[in-house]
Order: structure tokens, then C-alpha cells, then sequence
């Protein structure tokens, strides 16, 4: 495990340089040039150590020994206007990410043309705007919970695409309707595979109603590619088999051009000392990644600097895409590798078994200007197979484990 000390070890150099970088612009073209950031430094831990806590696709996370490399993560923006009409912002960002290293990557870079007051262009890299907070998923003071739910948010494991997109913003009334059209290329690495997501097309729209309601539904499809060996291996060998009910397998394991798609639908509300939050979200595969939904519920009340909040999530597997071989086909030598043969499937298959539900409660405290300090207790129960936690070892499954965390969220 990475202690928070070695950790900030990685981030200081990064964030001095960038914060040099940052002050020299602003000085050089003050009206131009704009720098800010975010970090987050975070601990977890668990009741259990027979597998890792984690937001999936990282490699490393908390069990009875805690982890600082779950949520902790730094951000440094630097935006460009060059005149009324252009602008340009690009993101680095540095967390534990699918590869099990801490290398910045760009998060965000991008051209933007405001052609009116209601409506953009942009073209580069952006955010995917797959949920309700896909913007600011990890700017942590910008959020309630410590995290996002992962049995919604934890379905996707791409954040940002490579492409272009038009937004427009309409207000009629009290109400104010926002709509972006997307298109590209996205691509991350969950758990050291590359995935890939190419043909992406999608819509985001919200209506923002006076008295602090706010309604959002989004669209996202495209193909689905991942980079496996040894998954290519298998289903390359199924595939080869002459027999219908064996190839079929091969063809339903395959993650090599298959269609994806995923939506979500919204609803938050901020009136008062209240607030809450609900999402519902579906994901569809025509590959081994099953079909899943995952919704969550959160509830807060503001109490001066102080905010507690319960959250209750569950994610669900609605379909594995997988069917199974037959036990003989009457062939010795096909019959004999069957056995081999279906353990593979088997195993690919229970490690798509996410199925779990979560109860959280945690509070938030606004302790200054521009730091939020925040406790979370999760009780996680997977459903099927380890859920969504990772290494997990014999043994592992069928309770409950409690979740512990701590983080102080900062924006500069």
C-alpha cells in the first residue's frame, strides 16, 4: 500500500511545476489566461482482508490495511480566451488509474467556439457525459458524498472521449433547457485491459426548473473493443470449433467491434437545507460484459458548515450475454477439451458477476473558504461473485463488508 507521505511525494513536484506554469501565464496575459485546480486526499479501509476496496478498474485499493491510492487524486486546469468567440482548456490529471500508476494524463483538452450566447462547439478531448456529475465527478469539493455511488457510477470505466460536441442552452421562462450533441472515441484501461469504445454517439440534456429541480437524461452508444489475450485466445478457439453451440459461445464472449450502449435518467434537487439526489442508469452489451442497472438514492439536510447524508445504491445484474457449452457433442476429441473449455468460460463470466447493494452515511464539513473535510461509512453486500471489490480470495462473498473512509477535498 501507498501511504498518504509517498503519495504527496508524487503529486508536490507536479503541482509546483503546473502552479508555476499557471502564475507565469496569469501574470504574462492576465485577462487572457485563467489557472485553477483540485486535489483530494483520501483514506480507506475495511472490515475484511480478503479483498480490495476500490473504484473499479484500479488495481490497488483498502482492505484491514488502509490505502491513501483510492480516492486520492490531483487536478490543475489551465483555460485560454483568445477573443469573445475562442477559448481553450486543457485538464491534468493524476490519480491511480486502470495501469496501477499515478502518470498524469489529460483529462480534458479542448477547443470551444461560442457561436452565440446559447450555443458551442468544441472538438478534442472533453469529459463523457454519462451521468449526472460527469463533469466534476473528480473535483471532490464539488460533490456532497465523498464519492460518487459506485453501483452506478462504477458501470463505465471511461471518463473523458476524443471527439467533438455542440451545446445549446435555452431558457424559457424560469426554466432553463441545456442539450449537447457528442460524438468520438473513448477509451480507458480497467485493471490493466484496454477498452475501447469507437462509433460513440450520445446526447446529454438537462431542464433546470425554478425552486432547484433539476431533470437530466443521457444516451451513449457505440462499439465495444477490449484487449485481452487471453480473452481473444479463448474466443478465437470457440470460434473454431465446428460445432453451432460451441461457436455461438465463442461469438457471445467476444468484445471485438460488439454493439454498447448506456443510459441514465436523473433527478436533483437543492432547496433549502435539503437536498437529494437520484439517478437510474442501464448498460447493454452484445458481449461478455453483461447487461446491468444501477440506481442510487441520496438525502442530505445542511446544518450550518456541517451536511450529513445517507445513500442507498444497488447494482444489479441483469444478464450475463453468455450462454453455456454442452457437456458432449459426440466428438472425443472436442469432448475432451470441453471441460477445459468451459472453466474459461466460467471464470470470464463470474468475474462480471458486480451484482451488490450499498448503504451509505456520511457527513460533510465545510471547515474554510475552499476545504471540505468528509467521513463515510459504506456496508457493501455483493450479491453475486465479489461484487465490485477486486483480488478477492477463497472465501471471499455472501457478507457484508463495512467501508471506512476519510478525505479532505480542496479547490484552488
Amino acid at each position: 500500500m501507498v501511504s498518504l507521505p509517498q503519495m504527496a511525494q508524487r503529486l508536490i513536484p507536479l503541482a509546483a511545476a503546473l502552479s508555476c506554469f499557471g502564475a507565469q501565464a496569469q501574470a504574462n496575459q492576465q485577462s487572457a489566461w485563467s489557472f485553477s485546480g483540485f486535489a483530494t486526499a483520501g483514506l480507506v479501509g475495511t472490515s475484511s482482508d480478503k479483498a480490495l476496496y476500490v473504484i473499479p478498474g484500479q488495481l490497488r485499493g483498502g482492505d484491514k490495511s488502509w490505502s491513501g491510492e483510492v480516492d486520492s487524486k490531483l487536478g490543475l486546469q489551465l483555460t485560454g480566451r483568445f477573443n469573445p468567440m475562442f477559448s481553450a482548456t486543457g485538464q491534468l490529471l493524476t490519480k491511480q488509474n486502470g495501469k496501477g500508476n499515478w502518470t498524469p494524463e489529460l483529462e480534458w483538452a479542448f477547443v470551444k467556439a461560442q457561436l452565440s450566447p446559447g450555443l458551442a462547439l468544441r472538438a478534442g478531448r472533453m469529459g463523457a457525459p454519462l451521468f449526472a456529475v460527469s463533469d466534476f465527478r473528480d473535483v471532490g469539493y464539488a460533490n456532497t458524498w465523498l464519492r460518487p455511488p459506485l453501483d452506478v457510477y462504477g458501470q463505465v470505466p471511461i471518463s473523458n472521449f476524443d471527439g467533438a460536441d455542440a451545446l445549446y442552452q435555452k431558457s424559457l421562462g424560469s426554466t432553463t433547457l441545456s442539450a449537447q450533441l457528442f460524438g468520438g472515441v473513448a477509451g480507458s484501461h480497467f485493471e490493466g485491459t484496454k477498452v475501447k469504445l469507437k462509433n460513440m454517439v450520445g446526447f446529454n440534456t438537462t431542464a433546470e426548473f425554478d425552486g432547484g429541480i433539476t431533470l437530466r437524461l443521457g444516451h451513449v452508444q457505440g462499439k465495444l473493443h477490449v484487449y485481452n489475450n487471453t480473452l481473444n485466445s479463448l474466443v478465437g478457439t470457440l470460434r473454431g470449433i465446428p460445432v453451432p453451440s460451441i461457436s455461438a459461445v465463442g461469438n457471445q464472449l467476444a468484445a471485438d467491434g460488439k454493439d454498447a450502449s448506456f443510459t441514465g435518467i436523473g433527478l436533483a434537487v437543492d432547496r433549502g437545507q435539503w437536498l437529494a439526489n437520484f439517478e437510474y442508469t442501464m448498460r447493454r452489451t452484445d458481449s461478455y460484459v453483461p447487461d446491468t442497472t444501477g440506481w442510487y438514492g441520496t438525502l442530505g439536510m445542511r446544518h450550518g458548515k456541517f451536511t450529513p447524508y445517507v445513500t442507498v445504491s444497488r447494482l444489479k445484474v441483469d444478464s450475463s450475454n453468455v450462454g453455456s457449452l454442452p457437456t458432449a457433442v459426440g466428438v472425443p476429441a472436442i469432448d475432451a477439451a470441453l471441460p477445459t473449455l468451459r472453466g474459461g468460460v466460467n471464470l470470464v463470466v463470474a468475474g462480471q458477476s458486480t451484482e451488490q447493494n450499498t448503504t451509505a452515511l456520511g457527513l460533510r464539513w465545510d471547515a474554510w473558504r475552499n476545504i471540505a473535510l468528509k467521513a463515510q461509512y459504506d456496508r457493501v453486500t455483493p450479491k453475486r461473485g465479489d461484487g465490485l471489490f477486486t483480488g478477492a480470495q477463497p472465501g471471499f462473498g455472501g457478507d457484508s463488508v463495512n467501508v471506512y473512509s476519510l478525505a479532505v477535498d480542496f479547490v484552488f
